[in-house]
């Protein structure tokens, strides 16, 4: 009998051609051993293993484009192909970069050096403790320096925020600092700073915006390949420790004179490589009664602890926790990978009490909860607007964070900004003096950096909390005397995760098609559509609604993740008739607001 099974589709040639032609030009010898491998799977006639369709897939996932170069610089999975974050990507981008920087030297002549700058530009290299992320550097230095480049590499990995300070403190004409931040362990990435004689202006030092992504990216496309991107050996300037102490040293100029440092402090860099730059920090300030989380704090690539090494998700911070609880500490302060991001968790009697038994504790059980980006946000402007009362300075942060920040300037006589998100923008207001975006970014400092900055973040924070507990208080306390004063704002978020990124868009048009008419029973009074801009700011995806109550919602595909995020805020005017519970009060009347809103965006989005 003749066989019925059907023959097999035979591997697309051309295809097979590009992977062919990658690898051929494919610096790294793992990479393209890999992806002759799959190659092989792909165009083999048996396929006693199974393995024929996954390497398939697998090919036509890395090869169906280019990993894209934008404003957040790259960030992909490591892997071969052009769709992923390998060597082969990394010198691509670094000889687009360079060829950027030689074409600004070129149009800005040589100027008023001063003898700061050397002839050529000056590129300031970091990276942090992920797979191959000190292999990226270094092919940066080497692209850089065979370009006409002077690069400086720091000497280990390093935070991304050290990295930021260079920027400006070696008068750099760019910065790259190689790292996925808290992306999960697969991935790394590649962030672009420009400064020195290419951004003068306030924006000095911050990550690129446009119209720089897409001038950088045309070069980078304008590579032929690999090969013909000429590589030096040597030549670059490897730095000491003199950037780090120097980072160091501008941080002790926020240490305030009147703090007391009777705080007993749990910190967990989450694998990354913040731990010893944060403990240097805290233990400069005063603040000796310090517990690292052991099990995290050496940095680790394959992040073993944790199942995503970001401090807002689920479970990431829960060993820091247990030992909190465990040493009766005060506050939790927990760095993202590259710690440009802090995140901290206090104790809140309003959620339960201990095990009586001495059993194990869950963290809500014992009292324990993480601060909301927003209130630490509202926290660190209110104490450093209290400082800077009528100095004429500006606050900023996101369009996606809280309103409250706003209120607070005002109350303090300073202006208030708001900017798309990122800290590319935010960054970049005239006159900051403080920033932040909901995602656990604080910039608390901008003449020392110009991003968002987990160190100097945790510095601050700690000292408030110490200077609360001098009067009895706590950060819990803070937060209800500002809902006193400005009302009380309370914001959360509702995420979308897609396997397919093609449901992203599709997405986003649906809400665009179909936004709620009422949120949490409050008729929607305006729609807007970011893509077309609005208020002065740069179009982005992303549609903002307003209901008569004051509730918004704003929903933007992610910028990093494969997300449509939705950030909600309601905001419930405090009646303080002398109860004593009249921000317990107005909590309550918020939470199940935003349990309606959370409904309402959720059934927009189509889930579940």
């Amino acid at each position: 009998m003749a066989s019925t099974t059907p023959p097999t589709e035979p591997f697309d040639p051309d295809l097979a051609a590009r992977v062919r032609a990658w690898v051929d030009d494919d610096p790294d010898p793992h990479t393209a051993e890999h992806l002759r491998v799959l190659l092989a799977h792909a165009e083999s006639d048996d396929d006693p293993g199974g393995l024929r369709g996954p390497a398939r897939e697998e090919l036509a996932d890395r090869f169906r484009g280019t990993l894209e170069f934008g404003t957040a610089g790259l960030r992909g999975a490591l892997g071969g192909g052009p769709n992923r974050m390998n060597r082969a990507v990394v010198i691509r981008a670094a000889a687009g970069l360079a060829a950027y920087l030689d074409e600004r030297m070129a149009e800005l002549g040589p100027g008023d050096t001063g003898g700061r700058y050397v002839e050529g530009p000056r590129v300031v290299i970091g990276y942090d403790a992920r797979h191959n992320s000190d292999v990226f550097a270094r092919d940066t230095a080497a692209v850089v320096v065979a370009a006409g480049g002077h690069a400086l590499l720091l000497p280990e990995p390093l935070p991304t925020p050290v990295l930021a300070f260079a920027v400006r403190h070696l008068g750099a004409d760019a910065g790259v600092m190689v790292t996925a931040s808290h992306n999960p362990p697969q991935d790394n990435g590649y962030k672009v700073y420009l400064g020195g004689r290419v951004v003068t202006d306030s924006g000095q030092g911050a990550q690129i915006v446009p119209p720089y992504d897409a001038a950088i990216a045309a070069h980078i496309a304008a590579v032929p390949s690999v090969a013909s991107v000429p590589r030096s050996d040597d030549g670059w300037t490897s730095l000491g420790e003199e950037v780090l102490e120097a980072y160091l040293t501008g941080l002790r100029a926020l240490e305030l004179p009147d703090t007391a440092h009777d705080l007993r402090i749990v910190l967990t860099p989450l694998h990354g490589v913040g731990g010893r730059t944060a403990e240097r920090v805290l233990r400069a300030a005063g603040f000796q009664d310090l517990h690292i989380v052991a099990a995290q704090a050496l940095p680790d690539p394959d992040f073993p602890t944790v199942a995503f090494p970001n401090p807002e998700e689920p479970g990431a911070i829960d060993l820091a926790l247990a030992l909190a609880d465990e040493v009766d500490a005060d506050l939790v302060i927990a760095n993202d990978p590259d710690a440009d991001r802090c995140a901290a968790a206090v104790r809140d009697p309003r959620l339960g009490h201990s095990d009586s038994a001495g059993g194990p504790l869950t963290a809500r059980a014992s009292g324990w909860r993480m601060l909301h980006g927003d209130e630490v946000g509202a926290l660190l402007g209110d104490d450093i607007g209290r400082r800077l009362t009528g100095s004429g300075g500006v606050m900023a942060n996101s369009i996606v964070s809280s309103r409250l920040l706003g209120r607070i300037a005002a109350g303090h006589g300073l202006s208030h900004r708001e900017t798309l998100t990122g800290f590319k923008w935010i960054a970049r207001v005239d006159g900051l003096v403080f920033g932040y975006e909901e995602a656990l970014g604080y910039c608390v400092d901008p003449t020392l950096v110009r991003d968002k900055d987990g160190l100097s973040a945790a510095l601050l924070l700690a000292q408030l909390a110490a200077r609360l507990k001098m009067q009895d208080r706590t950060l819990l306390d803070m937060l209800d005397h500002l809902a006193l004063r400005h009302g009380l704002h309370l914001t959360d978020q509702l995420s979308a995760r897609f396997a397919d990124l093609d449901q992203i868009p599709a997405t986003m048009a649906r809400v665009r098609q179909a936004p709620p008419t009422a949120l949490a029973g409050s008729p929607v009074v305006e729609v807007v559509d970011l893509a077309e801009g609005s208020e002065g700011l740069p179009p982005t995806d992303g549609l903002r609604l307003l209901a008569q109550d004051g509730t918004r919602v704003v929903v933007r595909p992610s910028g990093t993740e494969p997300k449509v995020k939705c950030y909600l805020e309601v905001i419930v005017p405090v009646d303080d008739d002398g109860s004593g519970d009249a921000v317990g009060t107005a909590r309550r009347t918020a939470r199940a607001r935003l349990d309606a809103v959370r409904a309402d965006v959720a059934a927009a989005l189509g889930l579940g």
